[in-house]
């Protein structure tokens, strides 16, 4: 069993000698844990086994952006694997979501006509406002929303401060929401 601080100790190594020795110690002792994490949340073994594999090969890659003062070498990297699994689960799931249309996909279906106008104009206006948000802004949005991004990996994407993916995001979504604001009624 390793404690916590063994290992981030360990993926310290890993993150400043590539340290062979200890990601055989981590991988031993989390694949298994993370498959059975990855089971529970409804996955077949060979999906959990996959998710398990590349949530670990990450750790291998990442282990430099690892900060054991914001989290936990568990916590990171149940992280890693969640996101994994969300990223299996899209692939798998469903089609592709063409961006330029999200809100048709996610509009409610209505037999109602003065609903189907109202999301037309929605999506239209929506669309509008977007595209007058800063390329900064944009990009935030765009991983945040429509790749369902967490803000770290945002963060980690774009090599920000946290704060600053943050902050993008809530001015963006300030903007629309006082556009939409504005236009209604």
């Amino acid at each position: 069993m390793l404690s916590a601080d063994e290992a981030a100790d360990l993926i310290e190594a890993i993150a400043t000698r590539q340290d062979r020795a200890a990601f055989a110690r981590f991988f031993n002792h989390f694949a298994p844990r993370v498959k059975a994490f990855i089971m529970r949340g409804g996955a077949d073994a060979e999906a959990a086994q996959e998710v398990a594999q590349e949530a670990l090969i990450m750790v291998w890659r990442k282990a430099a952006s690892f900060d054991r003062t914001r989290a936990s070498a568990t916590t990171w990297l149940y992280t890693i694997a969640r996101n994994k699994r969300i990223d299996l689960l899209r692939r798998n799931n469903r089609p592709a979501i063409d961006t330029e249309d999200w809100l048709t996909v996610f509009a409610p279906e209505a037999d109602d006509a003065d609903k189907s106008v109202l999301a037309g104009q929605t999506y239209t206006r929506v669309k509008e406002l977007l595209s007058g948000l800063s390329a900064d802004q944009l990009v935030v949005i765009e991983k945040a929303f429509f790749e369902d991004k967490t803000h770290t990996v945002i963060a980690e994407e774009l090599k920000l401060p946290l704060g600053t993916v943050k902050s993008r995001i809530r001015l963006a979504l300030g903007r629309l929401r006082d556009a939409l604001e504005k236009d209604e009624p």
